[in-house]
């Protein structure tokens, strides 16, 4: 008895091999290998013949496979250090997404120490990781840059503030981000403002202040209206800032706050405080993670694509492994889109 079509369809995709894949784009198993491998020999018109292919398919490269015929998966080391648990959890969703789909390994470590940074990645590179990523903070930190660069490893560091001679980068514009957030703020009407940085020990948390101040600037909002205070991009810290713009003589009508964890704990203030937002007070956060979907009300934010970034962080160390290898080219400095994310955190300034 011959099975249902939708059946037949189902057993052919699950046991679709290489050879397959190369028949049905029409090019060799080996080209069907690099593309797998994200060589960057391949043409790219090749390559979207043989990505359709994989797709049509249901291609899923077998690690165990590839490791027997003498392809190993490569394997990454993750370092991490991050205050905030909503941006850590993004960045290791999409980087574990994109290892699971690439067949590579992911082997993550925390980094809390940066002068142990030399330990930390003697032991990865002990385990065989052939390249690491570094999210922030420690993609800026001098210690581990320092130790990074010794070692010799393939690396990426994702969103640090400046391109980088010796790694790959991938980041956003931030800068021009809050240049945009403060234009929304300023649009409603806002003249008094505050602004809770972010951590000194990251670039970004300068750039965010310096496209923040460069809008107001440029609206001719005097410096007299505008407090800035010290956060570390942790809810504690800005739950501490908050309360010392909030209990100023001069209230500020909108606070930027450099990250969504500290724009969370300035709203809470608020409320405990009996103020409405945005009634009383504007409050706005950067990252789009989840915590700012999941107040109330929920914020206004800038959309950094966490998630996405830690995905092409993978692909690219990848690349950075296979040009480590070869002796060729120079490491790529990749730039992704922000998105200006408009929730009910904002409204118009309150008058008087």
């Amino acid at each position: 008895m011959s099975l249902p079509p939708e059946r037949q369809r189902r057993r052919t995709t699950q046991s679709a091999t290489i050879r397959d894949v190369a028949a049905r784009a029409g090019v060799s198993p080996m080209t069907v290998s690099r593309v797998i491998n994200r060589e960057t020999t391949v043409k790219e018109e090749t390559r979207a013949l043989v990505e359709k292919a994989i797709t049509d398919l249901n291609y899923a490269p077998n690690p165990a496979a590839r490791s027997l015929a003498g392809s190993a998966p490569f394997r990454i080391g993750l370092l991490y250090d991050n205050p905030s648990t909503g941006y850590l959890s993004e960045f290791l969703v999409g980087a574990l997404d994109e290892s699971s789909r690439t067949g590579a390994q992911v082997v993550i470590e925390k980094c809390a120490e940066p002068e142990l940074a030399g330990a930390t990645l003697t032991r990865l590179l002990r385990t065989g990781v052939d390249g690491l990523i570094l999210p922030p903070p420690l993609c800026e930190s001098p210690q581990v840059l320092a130790e990074v660069k010794a070692s010799g490893a393939a690396a990426v560091g994702v969103a640090p503030g400046m391109t980088s001679s010796d790694m790959a980068t991938i980041r956003i514009d931030n800068e021009a981000a809050a240049y945009e957030l403060t234009q929304h703020l300023l649009a409603l009407g806002h003249k008094r403002f505050g602004f809770i940085k972010g951590h000194p020990n990251q670039t970004v948390s300068q750039q965010r202040l310096d496209g923040f101040m460069t809008a107001l600037k440029a609206a001719g909002i005097p410096l007299e209206n505008v407090r800035v205070e010290q956060g570390y991009f942790t809810y504690r810290s800005g739950l501490e800032a908050a309360e010392r713009l909030l209990a100023s003589d001069i209230r500020p009508t909108a606070i930027f706050a450099c990250n969504d964890d500290m724009a969370a704990a300035a709203a809470g203030l608020a409320h405990r405080l009996g103020l409405d937002v945005p009634g009383d007070v504007s409050i706005v956060g950067f990252d789009d993670t989840s915590i700012a979907a999941n107040i109330w009300p929920p914020l206004t934010t800038v959309h950094q694509p966490i998630a996405a970034m830690a995905r092409a962080a993978v692909d690219l160390v990848l690349e950075e492994i296979r040009r480590k290898r070869d002796g060729t080219g120079e490491p790529r400095q990749l730039m992704h889109p922000h998105t200006l994310i408009v929730r009910d955190s904002t409204g118009p300034a309150p008058k008087g």
